[in-house]
């Protein structure tokens, strides 16, 4: 129970890592904030799956593109369970497109719930987490964000965006009891939500392990970064990636 009483805002928390992130901070005790943009009924079984380990769970339909939603889902988490504990940016996009071909919308979509979401999100928490004098708050990039992926160059760009806001927030917020982290998967064993498989890139090439990652290895991985496991890192990243270059 390494988490027992705490309370966890999961962005993205519907399925794949969000949703295996949900059930291992309630496996430790944390009552959990399930958010998703609009599948509620996907967000609703996660929620039940979260009150089965024993704790309560909160439902949060908002898109954190849209800076008052993400607001009003921060104030309805605090409005239910009085302090929000523990933050982890998780919900993200993928668009693949030829840069050349790239249009303002394709650029402000990705930013906006990549980078402007986990802007919002984290804005909005960390009041509270100052005036408890704890937060723990974990950034999800992507190794594409590092070795850098065709066709994916907006991603990348919104995903290191992220390495630089959590090094930023680490330095200022450290001397109110809140650590900032990173997590950057490898490529993990996900499917999209039409149920399909994500596919990979080059994905075992130059891999020592010869597979893909589980959801639930990056979810104890943020396990690790939320817990007193990890009480002495702040600024850091961490590559969960099988051991090698994937791309």
């Amino acid at each position: 129970m390494k988490l027992e009483g705490r309370v966890a805002l999961i962005t993205g928390s519907g399925r794949n890592i969000g949703r295996a992130t949900a059930l291992k901070f309630a496996f430790e005790g944390a009552h959990v904030i399930v958010n998703v943009r609009s599948n509620e009924a996907e967000a609703n079984a996660v929620a039940d799956e979260v009150r089965a380990l024993g704790v309560r769970a909160l439902v949060a339909l908002a898109d954190v593109a849209d800076r008052p939603q993400a607001q009003a889902m921060v104030q309805a988490g605090l409005a239910e369970f009085g302090r929000i504990d523990i933050l982890v940016n998780n919900a993200a996009i993928r668009p693949a497109k030829p840069f050349v071909d790239l249009t303002q919308a394709d650029w402000e979509s990705v930013r906006g719930v990549v980078l402007d979401g986990a802007f919002y999100c984290t804005h909005a928490v960390v009041p509270s987490m100052i005036e408890h004098g704890f937060g723990r708050i974990v950034f999800m990039t992507g190794g594409g964000a590092y070795a850098g992926v065709p066709i994916r160059a907006h991603v990348s760009a919104a995903k290191m965006g992220l390495v630089g806001l959590a090094r930023g927030l680490a330095t200022e917020l450290g001397p109110f009891g809140i650590r900032v982290n990173i997590v950057s998967p490898g490529i993990i064993d996900t499917t999209r939500a039409d149920g399909t498989i994500v596919p990979g890139i080059g994905e075992m090439s130059r891999n020592p392990l010869g597979r893909r990652g589980t959801p639930e290895e990056i979810a104890d991985t943020c396990l690790y970064l939320v817990s007193e496991d990890s009480s002495y890192m702040t600024g850091q990243t961490l590559h969960v990636n099988g051991g090698g270059s994937y791309f």
